[in-house]
């Protein structure tokens, strides 16, 4: 499946833009985390875009959610590894390989960095620092729906926690104008 038409694919199911954010930017650390590891990025980058397209359809049948995702999407011939990876993210399969773990890991930091540009009066990527996201990552009351343990699973992919949320957060950076912030 070319980007394309899966950007398309997510603009006809995910109704609600904030949703269509976060999976564009999980797209974007998908993608720089394949540049980090040799991986395949384009197909990285599809798995982490269309990760969520079922949760509108699953969102009160989370049993549900990511194996209808799995089905849509191999009935128009999406690689077996990009469905797997779509199901472990929604903890229904064992993680087991790396696009697997990147996924699971850059569901939740999306939330967390954008969670950290909402604070400042600008409302901008650009103005997240490292040092401030890290700080906020200690801090359990923030973005509380961002999963610490989630998060640290990046250390499953040979990653410190300050290497996965800088890889992160500057892949949303170069995206942010399409986020709106």
């Amino acid at each position: 499946m070319e980007r394309e038409e899966a950007l398309k694919l997510v603009e006809e199911m995910v109704p609600e833009q904030n949703l269509r954010n976060h999976m564009l930017a999980t797209e974007a650390v998908m993608i720089a985390l394949a540049e980090r590891f040799g991986a395949d990025v384009d197909a990285w980058g599809l798995a982490g875009l269309v990760h969520d397209l079922d949760y509108a359809e699953t969102v009160d049948d989370f049993p549900q959610h990511g194996f209808v995702s799995a089905r849509i999407l191999g009935e128009k011939g999406v690689d077996q590894e990009i469905l797997d990876a779509i199901v472990a993210h929604a903890g229904h399969r064992e993680r087991v390989t790396l696009i697997d773990k990147a996924l699971f890991a850059a569901d939740p930091v999306t939330g967390l960095i954008v969670a950290a540009a909402l604070i400042h009066p600008e409302k901008k990527l650009e103005h997240v620092k490292l040092k401030s996201l890290k700080k906020r990552f200690k801090e359990k009351q923030f973005a509380r729906g961002a999963n610490r343990e989630q998060i640290m699973c990046c250390e499953e992919m040979g990653l410190s926690l300050d290497e996965f949320l800088e890889i992160s957060l500057e892949a949303m950076k170069r995206i942010a104008p399409q986020m709106g912030l």
